[in-house]
């Protein structure tokens, strides 16, 4: 009970500093609507569907691996952890293709070509850069929580019987999933 406790006032934390940053951009965007638009046009929306495509299944395989571990089917619980770590890995090789075609074509902090254009649209990418940039984070620290999942149930430390850990991983998971929910539309929708 007290894991789950600390768990939830955990996801509460990293929700008000997700939240605080969605407010700066709200109220950046209000400032600055038609540089954002501007900015906005260059996001390959495709890509960024096809990432929260993943990030959704993703979510469907933890909560199946947690399922099945409850019901007693160790395998397949690994099984599908380890789809989930396989679609997040996905997410990040896609995201790692999307900031290099950006910074190849001199959008970056601090860029000459990015420092040329607008005030909206140095902080649309300024944003965009640290809001993916943590998010991108969170999900590479969700691989390695995964991970020892993987490890613990491998070798019973987390069993059928006492599976808070894994239950408290999959919040953790579904976390990053919800926060990319958010990003999708702002970065990439809004226009």
């Amino acid at each position: 009970m007290g894991a789950k406790i600390g768990m939830w006032l955990f996801l509460l934390t990293e929700l008000l500093l997700f939240g605080g940053m969605f407010l700066i951009y709200g109220a950046y965007r209000y400032m600055n609507n038609e540089d954002f638009h501007a900015a906005g046009q260059g996001m390959n929306t495709i890509i960024g569907a096809f990432n929260t495509v993943i990030l959704l299944t993703s979510s469907l395989t933890v909560a199946m691996s947690i399922t099945a571990l409850q019901k007693g089917n160790k395998r397949l619980s690994i099984t599908l952890l380890g789809f989930t770590i396989f679609f997040a890995v996905w997410f990040l090789i896609n995201k790692y293709f999307e900031w290099s075609h950006e910074i190849r074509n001199g959008i970056y902090p601090k860029s000459p070509e990015l420092l040329n254009r607008s005030q909206g649209e140095i902080l649309f990418f300024g944003l965009y850069y640290v809001m993916t940039g943590i998010h991108g984070i969170h999900v590479i620290i969700g691989i390695v929580i995964l991970s020892f999942m993987v490890s613990f149930i491998a070798r019973d430390k987390v069993t059928p019987a006492d599976y808070s850990k894994l239950e408290n991983s999959g919040l953790y998971w579904h976390l990053v999933d919800i926060i990319w929910i958010f990003l999708f539309p702002l970065f990439y929708l809004l226009r």
